[in-house]
């Protein structure tokens, strides 16, 4: 497990298109398809991830408290399945399931997306306007595995707080912490 800390995109970046197999429902999905009208939060996550594993229950929190404001949330797992197979499609429904998620868990199976967005670690948060243009990129909030500080997902709330309620987002923004993508060799 290397920690590593998510790469900035640069405020302002329009989200990358995508059209991605949602391991819910088998059914192919695309940002335009799911986005809100309020905004989007993309998320790379994976199954395994102790950081992710960490936060998966304030994710869910936050995906059905903002659902109703405008807010829409997509997770996508970008990390090689040949070498790591708890993250393959299978095992994400399942994941999805167990876990209650909200959102579509989308699968991307060459990596472009994770490329497109510049991600970098899991889990790794992108929110947008509702036209698409990225207004925060960091940290859910300071809770790390085993550092004693509860999961409130503060940072990103405040951030989805704003965008709802039509505020200045701070650009202080602290970069995400967590799992390396495991790219493919």
């Amino acid at each position: 497990m290397a920690l590593t800390p998510s790469n900035m995109l640069p405020l302002g970046t329009k989200a990358p298109d995508f059209r991605l197999v949602d391991t819910t429902d088998d059914q192919i999905k695309s940002l335009n398809g799911l986005k809100g009208d309020t905004g989007t939060l993309v998320m790379f996550i994976c199954n395994h991830c102790p950081f992710v594993i960490h936060v998966n229950e304030q994710l869910v929190k936050l995906a059905n408290d903002y659902a109703s404001k405008g807010i829409n949330c997509i997770a996508i797992s970008s990390n090689d399945v040949v070498n790591y197979p708890q993250d393959g499609p299978d095992k994400m429904k399942q994941h999805a399931k167990d876990n209650n998620y909200p959102f579509p868990y989308l699968y991307d199976k060459t990596q472009e997306i994770a490329k497109a967005y510049d991600a970098a670690c899991t889990p790794d948060f992108f929110l947008f306007d509702g036209d698409l243009a990225l207004v925060y990129a960091g940290q859910l909030d300071s809770s790390r595995p085993g550092n004693d500080i509860p999961v409130t997902g503060k940072d990103l709330r405040a951030a989805m707080d704003a965008l709802v309620n039509n505020e200045a987002i701070s650009s202080d923004q602290k970069p995400s912490m967590g799992c390396n993508i495991k790219w493919k060799e």
